[in-house]
């Protein structure tokens, strides 16, 4: 480890900015060269008086400048100096990381639950170079058929237990979050209130607030709504609409029992309420209750897709619709999209209808298995549900941490993380002292288990009161 301390006395701007430039400087005439490793942020903060916040916005300023690489559990180092001129450089792949903080380059995502790479570009190489040969006109072009195979394979993506969807009832969507919104847009007018529970898949809640729908909240507890809080919201705010999450919600993981999903279903039958059911991570059960679409065909859309399963990136769901209203949802999904693109759209298809999906599913699930068994060992004695195939865990934090301030004290320690308030719809006065630990991000099982001791060691001997994870 490289023994350096920066002089921030000269110089002008923010603390972490002149700490930037020192670094740059030291590079530069070779007092920190090639290899060198800088000093932990914690050392380094408490050596020249600033918070760990200051040096680490510095740190992440020179790797953003190309200067120092991170690397979790181990620290920061300088790269190498530009090659001589004559010799080409080796072309680096640009690596995506999602839309949540885009600009923290150097850090382990542990704040996201696409599906693990188990190998699927393969299956998705291939069938895309068939597609583009058997349609070569089509995928140039805006999609202008709906072909029967993509209802087909969302019909028999969709499906749960003894239950089918129709293949007519499908509506093919750029993701299931696109497919939610449709939904929405096709059953409420602006001004109209949407129901959610409290911890939920809050961007669909601000999504539905950017069209001028209005979020309310259901109480419930562990397995899920209240069927009286639910009825009394009912009977009181009269919404149009309950978005739900039945099986491995996220973030608690609880999964509805046979019994209360029947009662869900009688309040909205009886107050008339139409019921979005998100299967995404229910799609990752071997075994489940009836969705909420056996019980209530009627007014239920049953929202899958691809994410979670198979691969994000290709932006691929499906909706199954109370009957008459596939044209409706059809139709607003354009409005709200733009429209599908064939080549995706016809990939997903073929992914499911050739069996290519279901065989990737059962690596993820797998491999996900793995994962959650390095969580249970690393998290042992903490209090936290997880599920042997779900891609996150839900972490009560022991006093006196508070949710916030665990999320920034885990970013400045190179892990991104998820607080309680990511998963709430409206701001409220409940609190949680929790967090969501993802886990299927990191490439591999090692980085999973780097990230968790990281996380352990700072539950176990962070200090929650610094000022600088503030």
């Amino acid at each position: 480890m490289t023994n350096w301390l920066p002089d921030l006395s000269h110089g002008s701007g923010p603390l972490y900015t002149r700490l930037a430039e020192r670094i740059e400087d030291a590079i530069a005439d070779g007092t920190l060269p090639p290899g060198a490793k800088l000093p932990p942020q914690r050392d380094l903060a408490y050596d020249i008086g600033v918070t760990i916040g200051t040096v680490g916005r510095a740190y992440a300023l020179v790797r953003e400048r190309g200067l120092v690489s991170g690397e979790v559990g181990r620290g920061t180092f300088v790269l190498g100096r530009e090659p001589s001129p004559g010799i080409a450089p080796v072309p680096v792949a640009a690596h995506h990381v999602g839309i949540r903080n885009p600009a923290s380059p150097g850090k382990l995502r542990m704040d996201s639950t696409s599906a693990p790479g188990v190998g699927q570009d393969e299956a998705i190489q291939t069938l895309i170079s068939q597609i583009i040969r058997s349609y070569p006109t089509e995928v140039v072009d805006y999609t202008r058929m709906w072909p029967a195979s993509w209802q087909e394979a969302g019909s028999r993506w969709l499906r749960c237990g003894d239950w089918t969807p129709a293949p007519e009832t499908i509506v093919s969507a750029n993701g299931a979050h696109a497919a939610i919104m449709a939904v929405i847009a096709a059953t409420t007018a602006p001004g109209d209130k949407v129901a959610f529970e409290q911890l939920t898949y809050s961007p669909i809640s601000r999504s539905a607030n950017l069209i001028g729908r209005r979020t309310i909240l259901i109480d419930g507890n562990d397995e899920g709504v209240d069927p009286e809080d639910f009825e009394r919201l009912c009977a009181q705010q009269h919404p149009k609409v309950a978005f739900l999450m039945p099986s491995l919600k996220n973030p608690t993981l609880s999964i509805m029992s046979s019994e209360r999903r029947r009662a869900v279903v009688e309040v909205a039958r009886k107050y008339n309420v139409w019921l979005i059911e998100d299967a995404l991570y229910g799609e990752l059960l071997t075994d489940q209750p009836a969705p909420l679409a056996a019980l209530a065909p009627e007014r239920t859309f049953h929202v899958g897709g691809l994410s979670k399963t198979v691969s994000a990136g290709i932006r691929s769901g499906w909706v199954s619709c109370p009957a008459n209203f596939q044209s409706r949802v059809q139709t607003a999904h354009k409005m709200m999209t733009g429209g599908i693109p064939f080549l995706l759209a016809e990939l997903a298809a073929e992914l499911v209808l050739s069996g290519e999906a279901d065989s990737i599913r059962a690596q993820v699930r797998r491999e996900l298995e793995g994962r959650e068994a390095l969580a249970r060992s690393s998290f042992a004695g903490l209090d936290f549900t997880s599920h042997r195939v779900a891609p996150f865990l839900w972490m009560k934090l022991p006093e006196p941490w508070l949710s916030t301030t665990f999320k920034n004290a885990a970013a400045a320690e190179g892990v991104l993380i998820d607080d309680e308030d990511e998963y709430k719809p409206i701001r409220t006065d409940k609190v949680y002292h929790r967090v969501r630990v993802s886990f299927s991000h990191p490439p591999t099982r090692q980085d999973v288990q780097s990230g968790f001791a990281t996380l352990r060691r700072l539950i176990d001997h962070g200090n929650p009161g610094y000022d600088g994870y503030g």
